[in-house]
């Protein structure tokens, strides 16, 4: 039987980075993780010469675990345009960020979608938080559709743009996710500029296991944790089909162990559709949506606008994002991209539809940015339900569980 002086249950990104962590500080300490790959949530397939993530997914450089923890340049990052293009009744119309394309303010003004009042509410609400981040966290916090009523931001600014963009971020589409959230979430927006890696989005993961790998750690795939039993010095750890493994501490960085009574923030549901077609409908890679509100999709890109390496030479790949909940068919979904996009999209094949039951957890306010790492009986939890539903949450988390282990050992 192994031993170990931590086992991290699951290679996602808050294992990995616990592990790293705890590699780093001179323990011993191996992730057991019971799919084929690291990164839960974070994964690519490649499927037909196609680069397939797992549910539509965005990595912000402007994160500080990002900047902190990852190296962005060895990624080769393909970022989107810092713009969005709106469907509305007769035309699309593309919003583009004011501050970096200041020569497209004239044409968002004369859009109809940004009126000079509600420009003035969103600044009210959103310039705050742009300029630090601790404004998100003063005051109470509010359901973000009650924020939005008390700054006076209404019309088509709201409706026809925020609201269908969001929904897609937050799988939330009657606002009900913490302002204080969103804000911050509208602070990384404004500073960085989001994209994929050229391999996909498992890139980032990959990247965090190697590094975990060359600090110490060992990563254990196909290894199904089934118990995690406590004994006199330490954690007994069934898995599945293979020998037990002993440690001083557990981490669980995967799916909460029914043991553990830890309360887990609900989860929301998304769903993304993956089409082939031998044309793209647009050269543009900036994200759509459909102001009109006209169907299930809440966002839809052409992915290869933005990187080319997701699909075979001369193919294009489009994504489109619904709310798991909408019950989302493939001939409404069909429907509305031929209106967004302006085009045909019968040619299209589809590839693939991701479910994800478990795409984020839900930030309801009052928004906690930190939720206890410790267990209390030397098991630990980490992921992004301790602290922020992102990508940044759940690489905070695993350093903050790694931390508490290495105080706790070193009593």
């Amino acid at each position: 039987m192994s031993e170990y002086d931590v086992i991290v249950v699951g290679a996602g990104l808050a294992g990995l980075r616990a592990a790293t962590r705890l590699a780093e500080a001179g323990r011993d300490v191996v992730v057991l993780e019971a799919g084929d790959a690291v990164g839960g949530r974070e994964r690519t397939d490649v499927v037909d010469g196609f680069r397939l993530d797992r549910g539509f997914h965005v990595l912000n450089p402007a994160y500080p675990a990002i900047r902190r923890w990852v190296d962005v340049p060895a990624l080769a990052l393909r970022r989107f345009p810092v713009a969005v293009g709106v469907r509305v009744d007769d035309r699309v119309v593309r919003l583009a960020h004011p501050l970096r394309h200041p020569s497209s303010v004239p044409a968002t003004l004369a859009s109809g979608l940004v009126r000079p009042a509600d420009a003035v509410a969103l600044l009210r609400w959103a310039g705050p938080v742009v300029v630090s981040a601790r404004a998100a966290k003063r005051g109470p916090d509010r359901t973000l559709d009650e924020a939005w009523d008390r700054a006076g931001l209404r019309g088509p600014l709201r409706d026809a743009v925020l609201e269908p963009f969001l929904a897609g971020v937050l799988a939330d589409d009657r606002q009900k996710t913490s302002d204080a959230f969103v804000r911050l979430l509208i602070r990384s927006f404004a500073l960085g500029a989001p994209g994929v890696p050229a391999a996909g989005i498992g890139a980032l993961p990959a990247q965090l296991a190697d590094t975990a790998r060359r600090a110490g750690a060992g990563i254990r795939l196909s290894h199904r944790v089934v118990s995690t039993r406590r004994r006199a010095h330490g954690w007994h750890v069934g898995i599945e089909g293979r020998d037990a493994v002993t440690a001083r501490s557990v981490i669980v960085a995967t799916g909460l162990d029914p043991s553990l009574d830890v309360p887990l923030p609900r989860p929301r549901g998304l769903q993304t559709w993956w089409f082939a077609a031998d044309e793209a409908p647009t050269t543009d890679g900036a994200l759509r949506v459909d102001g009109r509100r006209r169907g299930p999709v809440v966002n839809t890109a052409v992915m290869t606008n933005t990187a080319p390496t997701y699909a075979p030479r001369g193919r294009h790949l489009i994504e489109a994002t619904c709310l798991l909940a909408a019950g989302a068919t493939e001939a409404a979904v069909r429907q509305q991209l031929a209106e967004v996009w302006e085009t045909d999209t019968r040619s299209w094949r589809l590839i693939r539809r991701d479910d994800i039951a478990g795409a984020l957890p839900a930030q309801d306010p009052p928004l906690r940015l930190r939720r206890p790492a410790r267990v209390g009986d030397g098991r630990y939890v980490a992921g992004d339900h301790r602290d922020t539903a992102s990508i940044q949450g759940a690489l905070v988390s695993g350093q903050r569980a790694a931390e508490a282990v290495l105080r706790d050992l070193s009593r």
